[in-house]
């Protein structure tokens, strides 16, 4: 018998923790919110993930979003296959990044240029700089309870990214990183000056565990920002291309100055990229002068996968998509209320959470609420063992895809309702 056949979770945990910080490379994954020890992936098709141990789980962290088409889809495995074979990595320009370029823009009304990037912190990070570089102001406002990356002055009243660790802060950051970030409560509109560079919002704050925009936020969101002269910047690194081909900004009717993309555009590698109006993005080295740079930006790994990505993303793929969440949606609704068990099940499109409380939460704060009741991690251990696996957080998303059929979707119900029982 193979050593692969000896692995188990328990153990493969053990010798993590001897090597990796918590034996884990991303918080969250430590299962710290929800106790236990993790499950190890093996491999990953369709909806489905399998452990070390063998067990499979219908699957609806999808990697916290990428896999919106499923694990190992066949036609971007195959443009990963073919583009690996040319070469992993070259330092130097491809048609690719010019492909993926135009898609991007050719989807998002007022997106005109864009800079690739390796991951949605770095994005953020990009952008912000890009809009003090532009505007000549320093101050920053973000929301308590979005997530833009673990970058010093984001890290402020994070979401989701801290939340889940039970931290209200970062060391490591010094006063001065945050000196110029103001945070504010989601859904209300902060007081603005003529100091203010840019508002950084995400559009569905998907780091709190889905919170919608109240009805008018992101359009007064957007004058007031116009009033002083200030960016509004729209981290899509969740939205973008699940919400549909131009995403929030397009869902919603709003446009913003500046972009943050991730996830979706790298089919499940490594990616970010932010961009803006061609006027804007001339400020960026070597056009201009803000600097930002990066050896693997643009990798051809994940230009292939993200354009073969994009390109089943029709609207027939949204619109099945957004009826799989609606399903799952009201099927969670269903049995926990059924139960007696208060539960709100926020939905946007096809992103979606999950509450055990009877008020829809508006902000960091409601959403806090409702995290710390201790609920979810008896929700998340009891789909677990049932072969559902969701994500190890009370305030991350659910995620669906394109490979969620109704049979899947209707087991999965069944599964919350004996769950719902038991709590």
């Amino acid at each position: 018998m193979s050593e692969r056949a000896h692995l188990n979770n328990a153990d493969l945990f053990e010798r993590a923790k001897l090597v990796m910080p918590g034996g884990v490379n991303s918080p969250v994954r430590s299962f710290r919110s929800v106790g236990g020890t993790p499950y190890f992936v093996d491999k990953a098709e369709g909806p489905y993930v399998w452990d070390v141990e063998g067990k499979r789980y219908i699957d609806y962290v999808l990697s916290y979003g990428p896999c919106i088409l499923g694990h190992a889809n066949p036609t971007i495995v195959d443009a990963v296959s073919v583009a690996a074979g040319n070469g992993t990595s070259y330092g130097a320009p491809t048609e690719r990044e010019v492909l993926m370029a135009e898609e991007m823009c050719g989807r998002v009304d007022g997106l005109e240029m864009l800079r690739l990037v390796s991951s949605g912190t770095e994005a953020a990070m990009s952008a912000i700089r890009l809009a003090r570089g532009a505007t000549g102001r320093d101050k920053l406002v973000k929301f308590a309870g979005n997530y833009h990356g673990h970058s010093d002055n984001l890290l402020a009243a994070g979401g989701s990214g801290v939340a889940n660790q039970g931290l209200s802060g970062c060391d490591g950051v010094p006063v001065g990183a945050v000196a110029d970030t103001i945070v504010a409560p989601y859904n209300e509109i902060p007081q603005l000056d003529e100091s203010i560079a840019v508002v950084a919002v995400e559009p569905v704050a998907a780091n709190m565990g889905v919170v919608p925009p109240n009805p008018g936020f992101l359009a007064d969101l957007r004058v007031a920002c116009d009033e002083v002269g200030a960016m509004l910047l729209f981290d899509e690194v969740i939205t973008g291309f699940r919400l549909g081909r131009g995403g929030a900004s397009e869902w919603f009717g709003v446009k913003p100055d500046v972009w943050c993309f991730g996830k979706v555009i790298g089919g499940g590698l490594p990616v970010g990229a932010y961009g803006a109006s061609r006027e804007l993005m001339a400020s960026i080295a070597p056009l201009g002068g803000v600097y930002q740079g990066g050896t693997l930006s643009g990798n051809p790994l994940a230009t292939a996968a993200g354009l073969a990505m994009l390109d089943q993303l029709t609207d027939d793929a949204y619109a099945k998509l957004e009826a799989t969440a609606t399903r799952l949606a009201t099927g969670l609704e269903r049995v926990f209320t059924a139960a007696g068990i208060p539960v709100i099940v926020p939905r946007v499109g096809s992103l979606m959470g999950i509450f055990f409380t009877d008020v829809a939460p508006t902000n960091f704060d409601e959403a806090q609420v409702a995290a710390d009741n201790g609920i979810y991690k008896h929700f998340f251990h009891g789909m677990l063992e049932r072969g559902i696996a969701l994500a190890p957080g009370p305030y991350e998303a659910i995620f669906v895809s394109t490979v969620h059929t109704d049979e899947l979707i209707d087991q999965t119900i069944a599964a919350a309702a004996e769950v719902a029982a038991t709590l």
